[in-house]
């Protein structure tokens, strides 16, 4: 019997079921976070833009970012908590035996939702009650929140990778937890800066993309300049940042986690002058089919010489590495995100090149719809990087410390089935309710700006009956504080 088959044989029958919906429920989730991450910095940037100018259209767009980002936040954490949740009823082995090395990244992300919860109430509520430069400097901590609540998780996926701060005692569980060292693993700096950076890169081209749509369609007043250019720039200034940090994590797995690093590249037996491939895929045997081959390069991706020897997937038994289908899996993704990062780092070039050149945004549509593209673009990127991260450290789920099948439920499979089965009847209307909040808000604030122009409302005052910002009683005082 082929070997994948005697894994999946030797399997619980909990483990799929497990298995696809933490899958599930994280892809859905990790839509949401880059706005979660990143927008309150964007919105602050755009915030402080308007107050030093004195620039009223930016001020609305930084007002009405942050009834987004209210939104936004309260579906996240309807999502995220279904996560922490998952954490201990799908896999109790895991959080039984090692929640209290690894479990104060769960600790920190709590506090940082709620510490950024409280800072978004004050914000919202800010607009015209509170004096410009108190409002503003009471919404400086937003950014730092948000990137408290990535440090916590990012802490606990990082030990995940490389588990650290703590010894075994003769029964196999951990004892004597430093939690420093359990925080700030090898991993832990690669991966969190890269996951910053990629949520600051994917949010300023999410953004963007929906003002280059309205460029697109004739929309081409300074409103939807202005919403398509912060933005924009932030992504543009952040996306060859991140194509050096994702060098630099790639170098990172390949040091720490060098079997996770095989099945990235798909490399089967241990070598110097190891070649790349673009896709391919890769069979029992070892041998890859299709894709590009590029001699020599995979040695020189991972030591900067042709004489780098990179550690095989056979250099490990089958019960201790990705199978054949998981390697070409994340090998797919790993090609994926890098192609993507290629492409906008292209985008981003042409949109510096015709700034700095001639200082004014590019006139072509296909700059517009190219970056209308960017942001589902960065979403997929994402996506694909998770899936990395996580499929390539298969069959563990603390790396070299405790598998996947030993830390799943105990409970049914059918039951898990059902269970799956509800989760996305809710997500679909969660994210079908929190789609149609947005299009409702896009649409009021279209007929305002409309009537504001009609002379029937003045444009600094914006959205006046919205839910999620002040009430008209108090629309007439001063704009934009």
């Amino acid at each position: 019997m082929h070997t994948t088959l005697h894994l999946l044989a030797d399997a619980p029958p909990q483990m799929l079921p497990a298995r696809s919906l933490m899958a599930f429920t994280l892809a859905s989730h990790i839509i949401l976070v880059p706005l979660g991450v990143a927008l309150p910095l964007i919105t602050l940037i755009m915030h402080g833009y308007g107050l030093r100018r004195g620039d009223a259209t930016a001020l609305l767009l930084a007002r009405r970012w942050s009834a987004v980002m209210a939104v936004q936040f309260a579906i996240g954490v309807v999502t995220g908590t279904v996560l922490s949740f998952e954490f201990g009823l799908l896999w109790p082995g895991l959080m039984g035996r090692w929640g209290d090395v690894f479990g104060i990244g769960f600790g920190v992300e709590a506090w940082a939702f709620f510490l950024e919860a409280v800072l978004i109430a004050i914000y919202l509520y800010g607009w015209r009650r509170l004096p410009a430069r108190t409002h503003f400097l009471l919404a400086l901590p937003l950014p730092a929140a948000a990137l408290l609540g990535a440090f916590g998780i990012l802490a606990a996926n990082s030990w995940m990778n490389t588990p650290r701060g703590f010894t075994l005692d003769a029964g196999g569980n951990p004892v004597d937890v430093d939690i420093r060292k359990a925080i700030f693993t090898p991993m832990f700096g690669p991966q969190y800066w890269h996951f910053v950076v990629a949520m600051l890169v994917t949010a300023g081209f999410v953004v963007a993309g929906v003002y280059a749509c309205g460029w697109l369609r004739g929309r081409r007043d300074r409103y939807h300049r202005l919403g398509f250019t912060i933005p924009f720039t932030v992504a543009a200034v952040f996306t060859p940042v991140q194509f050096m940090l994702g060098d630099a994590i790639a170098r990172a797995v390949f040091q720490k986690q060098p079997v996770k690093f095989a099945a990235m590249e798909i490399v089967w037996n241990t070598d110097t002058h190891v070649p790349e491939y673009l896709f391919g895929r890769l069979h029992a045997d070892g041998t890859v089919t299709g894709g590009i081959k590029i001699p020599q390069l995979d040695s020189i991706l991972a030591g900067f010489s042709p004489d780098t020897k990179v550690r095989g997937l056979s250099s490990v038994a089958a019960a201790d590495r990705p199978t054949v289908g998981q390697a070409t899996l994340i090998h797919w993704t790993f090609d994926i995100m890098v192609g993507i990062g290629s492409v906008l780092l292209l985008l981003v070039a042409w949109y510096a090149f015709i700034w700095f050149r001639r200082r004014r945004l590019p006139a072509s549509p296909w700059f517009y719809r190219s970056a209308a593209c960017a942001g589902v673009a960065s979403v997929i990127a994402v996506e694909c990087g998770w899936i990395t991260t996580e499929v390539g450290r298969q069959p563990w789920i603390v790396y070299e410390n405790m598998r996947v099948a030993e830390a799943v439920t105990g409970a049914r499979s059918g039951t898990l089935w059902a269970m799956f089965g509800l989760v996305v009847v809710v997500y679909v209307f969660i994210f079908g309710s929190f789609l149609a909040v947005l299009l409702k808000m896009r649409t009021r604030w279209r007929e305002e700006d409309e009537r504001g122009r009609a002379g029937a409302v003045a444009v600094e005052v914006p959205e006046t009956g919205t839910p999620y910002g002040p009430r008209s009683a108090v629309a007439g005082r001063e704009d934009g504080s």
